[in-house]
């Protein structure tokens, strides 16, 4: 009986330790070498008529400044999460670009 009662104390005090915890979010400072977030389609512009390739995709990423890239066909199945840091370049059924934008 004896450690039952040591059990359920020893759960009561971790349960009542737990509500101490710290749950604040910590925030990175910025650094010089801080890697951009956001991608700017209008510096990756320069595809839009070109036929899409893995190299051309590249090139537009850095261009831009995005973590990701994909290329879009129309009959392509995509997610519809926002992403800040992601290049799209949507080609039409002949791949070749015909609108670039991030997300």
């Amino acid at each position: 009986m004896s450690w039952k009662l040591a059990s359920l104390g020893s759960l009561l005090a971790v349960v009542a330790l737990s509500g101490c915890s710290n749950t604040q979010e910590i925030v990175n400072e910025p650094t010089a070498q801080a890697v951009p977030t956001r991608c700017d389609a209008k510096a990756a512009d320069f595809v839009i008529g070109q036929k899409a390739s893995s190299s051309l995709l590249e090139q537009a990423r850095v261009k831009a400044g995005a973590q990701t890239a994909r290329i879009l066909s129309p009959h392509d199945m995509i997610t519809l999460e926002y992403r800040s840091d992601r290049l799209n370049l949507n080609a039409d059924d002949n791949a070749v670009i015909t609108r670039v934008n991030c997300g």
